[in-house]
């Protein structure tokens, strides 16, 4: 429903549109839309009040037009640096924060470029670039196409988002380094504008042909500036390393040897950097120890292995392989806490009773010697049968492991427990099979005792502050969602037939409730996936806001150093604190936060595009055959189709469809002539059209 406010509004956008043009009543109605008489009238009365206060001229009886003044153009500019990263392109600048730019208005502007903006007279929060005023300098990954003639190339970028042109290539550039049509290759800028109106480039690196599996893979990681290999003098360092324990190291450790103590872990792990040990107390409670791998006993801050950790920020698993944050020697070799062999850890030794009620807590530095080597698989075998290896102690393990588990989500904690997409490879790296792998209860297990240390040392550190004197510290921190995410995210579960009501309080319940609803449906994934998107995205940071997700008002990294920098620095920081030394400076720990939060992300990127990547090469030999899904994504250039079994999406597009399809909101497709719709979560059999290595995309047509 319109009333005067909106249509004066609407009606100036209208007039400023077509600047030159003469408007009565009747056709503004027409271009609003409006056809009932009602509505009619009050635009005719808003006209004539419009004109009476001078906003508007009536050129003719019953004709309106802008005054000449408003006809005149004055344009505002704004300098900002551009960001290309995100849905939308956009320009920030000190006084206006986002401005709007349209992907034809870029004058080959790149992100992190400094730019000039004229800012649309109509909308201040759209602008066209006019001048790029400083130019980042940018590495570009993608595919070479030869031209026809053979006299030059172009390289496709893999991320049209980031980078949305080809660029020029000289056949002199072959000179310099061997390349061939298709390989894929690291490219520099050299010039944004050229004669051929696209920008220059000279190939720095060559991967290998587009499709291979190695090159695919290494130019993922260069993609997202992810470094796959370790400098000679970083491998040389950590050779260095000795792995031998003095009996000094050992008296000053709390000796856990002789106690019953086996790791879990996934089957292709080589890095065991959490152990958990188990004894029964004279007092008829247990002694449950939670071991982490003292990674900071080798690695000392501002040495080469330090600043490489940091750089990297994290450990990088893709599908076929581990990209350490550590080198070999130091991640699978002398901090794994490998079966059967002494290995010094830092521990968070815990007394439970039967309820797995705490009645004490330990933190220090600790030698083990672990008995046993699990895999999760092998460790659900033995929970599943009550028989094997250490059986008594995984069940009492399990017992109070899905106590504590019970306990997180009534207090609140959500429940997010999305599968992840295995492969099988053969020797070539080619994916022949892939499956959906979801957590059991001896994940479970691991997770609630991990889970259970990082709140404890995080509380140890708040908790027990000297004198009140504030501790910087590094912790794992989960911000509440926005409301309007939310919004959205429950307009588009209607569609699915739940019911989601949103809060301006807290949201837990009814997302716990609905997570719970749809599992084992069809729509698991993708409700799930879509609930995780309406989050706020965990960092970390040296101001404690708590963790939403977990319901955890303290929270911390600290089980995981040999792959996560994170963990590292929290391990550093409970040394001290132990010792009872002062505080870390909190400025400089905020940005090693930022930075390692920055790395988080690029890693996931990385390892969803590996995902991606094998996905559409497992359907690559499946060109034209048939499946079930169902319609996960519906927008206005198509619809994005989930199929059952392997949880891939891929996209019906709208030119596919036989019908002239438009959407009629924002779940529906519907047919001009034919009147068929498509709803979102409809059941659909689609075939493959086509599976795109270089977009790392799937075509489907509808059957």
């Amino acid at each position: 429903m319109f009333n005067k406010k909106t249509l004066k509004k609407e009606i100036f956008k209208i007039f400023r549109k077509y600047k030159k043009r003469s408007f009565n009543y009747k056709q503004i109605a027409k271009k609003l839309f409006i056809k009932d008489n009602l509505t009619k009238n009050l635009i005719s009365q808003t006209l004539n009040e419009m004109a009476f206060h001078k906003k508007i001229t009536e050129k003719s009886r019953g004709k309106f037009r802008l005054k000449e003044k408003q006809m005149q153009n004055k344009y505002t500019y704004i300098n900002g640096i551009i960001n290309t990263k995100e849905k939308d392109i956009f320009v920030i600048s000190e006084k206006n924060e986002n401005i709007y730019i349209n992907k034809n208005d870029l004058k080959f502007a790149m992100d992190g470029d400094e730019v000039k903006v004229k800012l649309d007279n109509n909308d201040d929060k759209k602008g066209k670039i006019v001048r790029v005023l400083s130019a980042k300098k940018i590495n570009v990954v993608g595919t070479v196409e030869q031209s026809v003639d053979g006299n030059y190339f172009f390289v496709i970028p893999d991320n049209k988002r980031n980078f949305p042109y080809d660029i020029y290539i000289s056949k002199f550039e072959r000179h310099k380094i061997k390349f061939k049509d298709n390989d894929k290759v690291l490219v520099e800028i050299k010039k944004r504008k050229t004669e051929y109106k696209k920008p220059e480039g000279i190939i720095l690196k060559v991967f290998g042909q587009s499709g291979e599996h190695k090159a695919e893979i290494n130019s993922i990681m260069e993609n997202f500036n992810l470094p796959y290999e370790f400098e000679e003098k970083v491998n040389k360092k950590a050779e260095k390393v000795s792995l031998e324990i003095t009996k000094k190291e050992i008296v000053r450790r709390r000796d856990l040897r002789k106690i019953t103590t086996f790791t879990i872990d996934p089957e292709d792990a080589k890095d065991f950097d959490d152990a958990l040990s188990i004894k029964l107390l004279k007092n008829g409670n247990w002694e449950i120890g939670i071991h982490i791998a003292d990674v900071a006993h080798y690695v000392k801050p501002n040495t080469i292995l330090d600043k490489e950790a940091y750089k990297r920020g994290t450990s990088v698993y893709l599908v076929d392989r581990v990209i350490p944050m550590l080198p070999e020697r130091i991640s699978n070799f002398i901090c794994s806490l490998r079966p059967n062999e002494e290995k010094l850890t830092f521990s968070t030794v815990l007394e439970l009773d039967e309820n797995a009620n705490i009645h004490s807590i330990w933190f220090g530095e600790t030698i083990i010697n672990s008995d046993k080597r699990f895999t999760y698989s092998q460790a659900q075998e033995i929970i599943d049968k009550e028989e094997g290896t250490f059986h008594k102690e995984l069940k009492k393990l399990n017992k109070f492991a899905q106590i504590l588990r019970k306990i997180r989500f009534k207090n609140g904690s959500m429940s997010f427990e999305r599968g992840e997409t295995k492969f099988i490879l053969d020797e070539n790296g080619k994916a022949v099979d892939m499956f959906f792998k979801t957590s059991k209860t001896a994940n479970q297990l691991i997770e609630e005792f991990m889970l259970l240390a990082n709140k404890k040392v995080s509380e140890f550190v708040v908790l027990n502050k000297k004198n009140k004197k504030h501790k910087s510290f590094v912790f794992r921190v989960h911000d509440k969602p926005d409301i309007e995410k939310l919004n959205k995210f429950s307009e588009t579960v209607k569609h699915f037939g739940y019911k989601f009501k949103v809060s301006e309080k807290d949201n837990k319940a009814s997302i716990n409730n609905l997570l719970n609803e749809v599992k084992g449906k069809k729509e698991q994934n993708i409700i799930e996936t879509l609930a995780v998107r309406s989050m706020s995205k965990a960092e970390y940071s040296t101001k404690n806001i708590g963790h939403y997700g977990l319901f955890f008002q303290n929270y911390t990294h600290f089980t995981s150093p040999i792959r996560r920098y994170s963990d590292l620095l929290v391990h550093r920081l409970m040394k001290k604190y132990l010792l009872k030394k002062k505080s870390e400076d909190i400025l400089k720990l905020e940005r090693k936060c930022k930075h390692i939060s920055d790395m988080e992300k690029m890693a996931n990127f990385a390892e969803r595009a590996s995902i991606k990547y094998k996905q559409v090469e497992f359907f690559k030999d499946k060109i034209g055959k048939i499946f079930d899904g169902f319609i996960c994504e519906i927008m206005n250039w198509g619809m994005f189709v989930e199929l059952k079994e392997s949880k891939i999406q891929g996209l019906v597009s709208i030119h596919s469809l036989s019908d002239n399809f438009e959407m009629t909101d924002n779940c529906t497709l519907k047919g001009q002539f034919s009147n068929k719709k498509y709803k979102l979560g409809d059941n659909i059999k689609v075939k493959i059209l086509k599976a795109n290595i270089q977009k790392k995309q799937l075509d489907f047509s509808v059957l």
